[in-house]
């Protein structure tokens, strides 16, 4: 589990690809103080599991299913990266719940100063854009944030100046592609209210058996 606060910006430094699969090698500093093998590191906002460090990388694998759903196909050495440690049992929730299991991706279709702020509008599928709710939490490329408004085919959130230094948004530009994690909230209370288990309990059954 993660709280979307990014920690620090990582460095891609090499991709070994083979087939639909991939290994990264990414450089780091301050996650790397207490790694360990199988350790789980949000990339991007993407779970992870740690195969492979020393005193200045960590390795994952990625396997193809993440490959085809997430941003990470577009990446390159040197690419920056978003990392986030999982959250200690004693940790504070900084952000929101974050599983690192996002739900696609977006475009980022526009940006646009406004004082200190930067608003960014995130253009996405219908699937995603059902469970986004106007001041409720969405994870984009990690990063923990608020949505402000809901258009047809998009939301928007305004970026403050720390969040643009202390994460990839500032390196972004219109017409990348972001990962998006809704709030699992909404994914739960939808599979609760509209699962129908397989049952042999039928109307006629039960008439059958004297209930009608």
């Amino acid at each position: 589990m993660f709280t979307g606060i990014v920690e620090e910006i990582g460095m891609i430094q090499s991709i070994q690809r083979s087939g639909n699969s991939a290994v990264l090698t990414i450089q780091a500093d301050l996650i790397l103080s207490d790694i360990h093998i199988g350790d789980s590191i949000a990339v991007n906002g993407i779970c992870l599991t740690v195969t492979a460090f020393s005193n200045n990388c960590f390795c994952v694998d990625v396997m193809h299913e993440t490959l085809n759903r997430s941003s990470l196909k577009s990446l390159r050495a040197k690419s920056p990266v978003n990392l986030e440690r999982a959250m200690p049992a004693n940790g504070r929730f900084g952000g929101h719940i974050v599983s690192g299991h996002i739900d696609g991706i977006g475009t980022i279709r526009s940006t646009k100063p406004d004082a200190n702020a930067v608003w960014y509008t995130i253009q996405t599928s219908p699937s995603i854009l059902r469970y986004i709710v106007e001041k409720g939490s969405i994870t984009i490329d990690g990063i923990s944030l608020t949505v402000a408004t809901i258009q047809k085919d998009s939301f928007r959130v305004s970026i403050i100046p720390h969040t643009l230094k202390q994460t990839i948004l500032a390196h972004k530009r219109v017409g990348d592609i972001v990962n998006l994690e809704n709030d699992c909230i909404g994914k739960y209370v939808e599979r609760l209210l509209t699962y129908q288990p397989e049952t042999s309990i039928t109307a006629d059954f039960l008439a059958k058996n004297g209930f009608f």
